[in-house]
């Protein structure tokens, strides 16, 4: 049985944010499996977890240490921002993924600007923050990151009294002045477009003067489990959260506690290695998998049962037995899902429904639209260069599988359409990911863990058509 730990060149993105991992320009040749596969896959920290649990500790009331985090583009610009507005954060004790990371609560300062990259936890988490700050504080991206939803977490901030300046856009980039304080009390938003609008109201909350009484009002109100996990962390750490009825969360004020946390390996990403098993056929095994988990990856295990997979535990350890697998003929059916608590695995199971027999409608993932890309339109487009039938639904897509070709298969940015591609690539010789380096975003080693995971030869950028 192959077992897989991250040995490549070294990426230390604290204290620079540009994609290092994988940094030769060019297409990715997406390995195609070459046997049945029996491997071990030893995932880094979530992403979500992570980037919660640095807030909270530069919020606490003393130092607390964050042990296996995540070592990603995203998580480096939350500690750079932090670092920013006057947290300390320092490498503590090595672990598997590099050093623990030790964060002291300072206070905090403007006069500063953040970097949110392509990070939707940066960009929605930090400004409550920075309204606790004393100062301006400027926001901006990258160019996709002006297309991100960001009205909901300006309008709030000015509910709240504090003075934002965005030109009208409801978009990056925009400015506040914080004054030291948020009064907090009662609030109205619509979190439609994302659960992070949510999360980063209540992870500050605390701090606010008279916390607060948040209430949602829309037409739905994605990705549930994420502000269970925001809530959670919360009252890991001694701060009173209620949630008197559905769409309202109360935040008493008061202190937020000091906690060391170990931080749970990212389910999400463990989906691309998961249904890997059932694409080539064989076993994928993913240690430390929580027996209970806030993190929607954890309904992988359920989900991939529907289309054949067989999973066993034992010690700590899931594994995903994919049988014969497509590569070996296994026929895999089309099913039906309402993916509402866990859009983010959407682009992983499509790319899986493209190749089962039957047809597949995945909906509840609408806000799929406004994430780094427009995942919706995005997934059909690449699939359907390839020869798929992918139709666009006001929420969601409808599969019908077809023979599919290989071809050029477009990240936009996006680290789950790199995963995507590459999951495509294991069953269809020549799908060439233009960007690869994408999937920094929150698995910098995903390549190489990729290649040993699938036993493939080392992966080469090639681009034979002169298309890239």
């Amino acid at each position: 049985m192959q077992i897989f730990r991250y040995s490549g060149p070294e990426f230390s993105p604290y204290g620079d944010d540009e994609r290092q991992a994988v940094s030769d320009p060019g297409p990715w040749a997406a390995p195609v499996a070459s046997g049945s596969l029996s491997a071990v896959v030893e995932l880094p920290g979530s992403k979500s977890l992570t980037n919660r649990e640095l807030v909270l500790a530069a919020l606490a009331n003393s130092p607390s240490t964050l042990f296996s985090p995540l070592r990603s583009r995203d998580s480096s610009l939350m500690v750079e921002a932090l670092r920013s507005l006057g947290t300390g954060i320092a490498e503590g004790d090595d672990g598997t993924y590099g050093p623990d990371l030790v964060v002291t609560p300072g206070e905090l300062t403007g006069g500063t600007s953040v970097d949110c990259g392509l990070a939707g936890t940066v960009m929605r988490f930090l400004p409550p923050v920075a309204s606790l700050a004393l100062g301006p504080v400027a926001f901006d991206g990258d160019a996709a990151a002006r297309r991100r939803p960001m009205r909901t977490t300006i309008d709030s901030l000015r509910a709240l009294g504090v003075d934002v300046s965005d030109d009208g856009r409801g978009a990056l980039p925009f400015s506040l002045y914080g004054t030291g304080k948020v009064d907090g009390g009662e609030l109205t938003i619509d979190a439609s477009a994302s659960s992070q609008f949510v999360s980063g109201l209540l992870l500050s909350a605390p701090r606010f003067r008279r916390g607060l009484d948040l209430r949602h009002e829309g037409e739905t109100l994605p990705s549930m489990p994420h502000i269970d996990m925001t809530v959670a962390a919360l009252r890991a750490r001694g701060v009173t959260v209620d949630s008197p009825e559905p769409g309202r969360w109360v935040v008493s004020p008061g202190s937020i506690a000091a906690l060391d946390v170990v931080i749970e390996p990212d389910l999400s990403n463990a989906a691309p290695f998961m249904i890997a098993a059932l694409v080539a056929g064989g076993t994928v095994a993913i240690p430390r998998w929580p027996e209970q988990t806030t993190q929607v990856g954890a309904h992988l295990e359920a989900l991939l049962q529907r289309w054949g997979a067989t999973m066993t535990r034992s010690g700590g350890v899931l594994t995903v037995d994919g049988h014969e697998g497509v590569a070996g003929g296994r026929s895999l059916p089309g099913i039906d899902l309402d993916l509402s608590l866990g859009g983010e695995l959407a682009p992983a199971l499509v790319a899986l429904a493209a190749l089962a027999d039957g047809a597949s409608t995945i909906t509840g993932i609408g806000h799929l639209r406004g994430h780094e890309t427009d995942r919706l339109a995005a997934l059909a487009q690449n699939i359907n260069a390839l020869g798929g039938e992918v139709t666009e639904l006001p929420d969601g897509l409808h599969v019908e599988p077809r023979p599919l070709v290989g071809g050029p298969w477009r990240a936009w940015d996006d680290h789950r359409m790199a995963h995507a591609g590459a999951i495509i690539g294991l069953a269809v010789p020549g799908v060439l990911i233009d960007d690869i380096a994408a999937t920094d975003k929150t698995m910098p080693e995903f390549a190489e863990l990729w290649r040993h995971t699938v036993g493939a030869a080392p992966a080469t950028r090639v681009d034979p058509l002169g298309i890239f």
